[in-house]
């Protein structure tokens, strides 16, 4: 092969020289911005932090935004919603980005229908709406478990919201995911999101300093250059800082505003000012009151917060429903579960109707934006129809043949280690417990978060939180012992996350003696499990039903289908043989009121 070198081919590495510094002058000379596409150009600052206010790269920004979670929101009334919060005069929407609903098993991802974050976000940005992202992890928001996949819990040294192996592997492989999704969205590729928040009020937990930095990390490692924020209330705002992140606090009255002067200059120095979560209303408990703020009051605390040189978010604009069985619970004290409805009293309704808050706050919003605001859009159509009864009926204890062979096992499983979806446990619904019993005595155990106890198919009671012990009456020859338990919803804040496991937890003891040979049904209650019962499996509704039951009707609709919703005044089965207890009916408290789910017909109206 033949060589050369300067010595013997100095012409050839002259003339390589030579093109080597010609193309260095003409590079020199070259406008790369033209390179970069027009809608670019413009795009490479973004949302920044400089003294008292944002800037959006060169001019003063300020957020005035508003919360919907387009989980809660049907996909195809997006689009009505967010109209509305821009002719409100806001110009940003949040959103929390529930990581249980995205990857219910772990591995497998679901971002279709009412969970297309993308297509979400692009309809922000077609309607003119910048948008900060909350993905998390953790998330709050009410939501089951505060949006962690209940998987995670199957570990039995599992600590969320930690630094623990067990938790960052599954958090790494899920942005890993979520991220890809993201990344091009951000404004500095052309999309519209301006601001994304590392975790949620982390302060109100702060069990590992090395937490918060992770996420940090996490979400620049893969891509994230737009502005990070944090978000606490009053009692975590002192240890949710992390270095390099804007911190914004979370509140509802005025007496709170002192903070976000005082507290946050004294930590962060001079840095503009957010209130990330102003508290429109609040959420409701079953059993509890409709928690209503008035609107008066809303207009003031809102008017002196941007008085006071500080950009807001509204949470909630409008609130949504918690469709299925994604609701949270709080237990402090003593446990509550979180009502279906997620109506909030926001400032749009559960339905997206207007309200005295949302006439008040487009006034306030339009009387400084400095533009004509767009018209508010049309209320959606509503139909009130006539009452309905259940017609048909399948007993739970004739469904049990159609569910296939139950799982076999010497102790109780709790719901979260259950070997069914592919090994990731049961997330939601009801367990059925069975075993035998050859005595009467004192029945006690651990159940979360409710169950009713039956002596073959006579039911005797209930064990809950409050109630851990019951006595089984005198029996004769073989008898069966079962317990329905049902989540009732995993607790969306405070420290004993950790503890969400649902359905029997330990042994079942009778007498202090520990049972065994279990025989266990999941009902997780998903289309999936409906599906079991055919049209033939069903009975005409007799005159005295068995319970726990399923019921199914339905509702004939002549005309253009319009919005509707469910109305359940008294789950007492005597009033329903006396009268209909379904009606579907148009009301002025509409977003008090559950919208038409079928998975929720046998929750409501199973158990009784």
């Amino acid at each position: 092969m033949t060589t050369w070198s300067l010595r013997r081919r100095p012409g050839r590495t002259l003339g390589l020289l030579l093109l080597v510094i010609l193309s260095f002058l003409v590079l020199r000379r070259l406008d790369w911005s033209t390179l970069v596409p027009l809608w670019l150009r413009h795009r490479h600052l973004g949302l920044q932090a400089k003294g008292w206010n944002f800037m959006l790269e060169d001019s003063t920004f300020w957020i005035f935004g508003g919360s919907i979670h387009y989980f809660r929101v049907p996909k195809e009334y997006w689009r009505d919603r967010l109209l509305k919060m821009k002719a409100c005069g806001l110009n940003t929407l949040t959103t929390y980005v529930p990581w249980n609903l995205h990857e219910p098993e772990r591995g497998k991802f679901d971002f279709s229908g009412n969970l297309d974050l993308e297509a979400f976000i692009l309809m922000a940005s077609e309607i003119g709406l910048w948008v900060i992202l909350r993905p998390g992890p953790y998330i709050c928001s009410e939501i089951d478990l505060g949006g962690l996949p209940s998987w995670l819990l199957q570990d039995p040294g599992m600590r969320l919201r930690t630094t623990y192996k067990g938790f960052t592997e599954a958090v790494d492989l899920y942005f890993d995911h979520l991220m890809s999704r993201v990344v091009p969205l951000q404004y500095k590729r052309g999309g519209p999101i301006i601001a994304v928040q590392v975790e949620n009020e982390y302060g109100s937990y702060n069990k590992d300093p090395a937490y918060m930095p992770y996420v940090k990390k996490a979400l620049e490692d893969r891509g994230i250059v737009e502005l990070l924020l944090t978000s606490d209330n009053k009692d975590g705002l002192s240890k949710g800082i992390v270095h390099g992140v804007l911190a914004t606090i979370n509140l509802q009255s005025t007496h709170e505003l002192q903070l976000l002067t005082t507290f946050l200059f004294n930590v962060q120095g001079t840095q503009p000012k957010m209130v990330m979560e102003y508290w429109t209303g609040w959420f409701d408990s079953w059993g509890g009151p409709h928690n209503i703020l008035d609107s008066s009051e809303v207009l003031k605390t809102v008017s002196a917060i941007v008085d006071a040189g500080s950009s807001i978010n509204l949470y909630m604009f409008h609130g949504g429903t918690n469709f299925g069985f994604m609701n949270g619970a709080m237990h402090f004290h003593d446990y509550k579960s979180d009502v279906t409805s997620y109506d909030y009293d926001a400032v749009l309704t559960e339905a997206g109707d207007y309200t005295a808050k949302y006439m008040k706050l487009r006034d306030f919003f339009g009387s400084i934006s400095g533009i004509p605001l767009p018209p508010p859009p049309d209320l959606i159509p509503k139909m009130s129809h006539e009452p309905i009864t259940p017609v048909l009926y399948l007993s739970l204890w004739d469904a049990l043949k159609y569910m296939g062979e139950p799982i076999k096992s010497e102790k109780p499983i709790n719901m979260e280690n259950l070997p069914v979806n592919g090994g990731n446990g049961q997330s939601f619904g009801y367990i059925l417990y069975e075993t035998n019993i050859a005595s009467s005595g004192i029945l006690s155990g651990r159940v979360r978060d409710r169950g009713q106890v039956f002596v073959n198919t006579v039911s005797i009671g209930f064990l809950d939180y409050k109630t851990t012990k019951i006595a089984v009456p005198l029996i004769q020859g073989y008898t069966v012992l079962r317990i329905l338990v049902e989540n009732r919803g995993r607790v969306n804040y405070g420290e004993n996350i950790d503890d969400q496991r649902k359905g029997l937890i330990g042994n079942l003891y009778l007498n202090d003696s520990p049972l065994k040979k279990f025989r266990i049904y999941s009902l997780d209650m998903k289309k999936s499990f409906f599906q079991r019962f055919g049209p033939d499996k069903w009975s005409s509704l007799p005159e005295t039903p068995t319970f726990p039951a399923f019921f199914l009707s339905s509702l004939s609709i002549t005309s253009t289908p319009c919005d509707t919703f469910l109305k359940l005044e008294v789950i007492v089965f005597e009033e329903m043989m006396a009268g209909p207890a379904l009606q579907f009916t148009e009301s002025p408290h509409l977003g008090r009121n559950q919208y038409i789910n079928p998975a929720l017909l046998p929750r409501l109206l199973g158990c009784l």
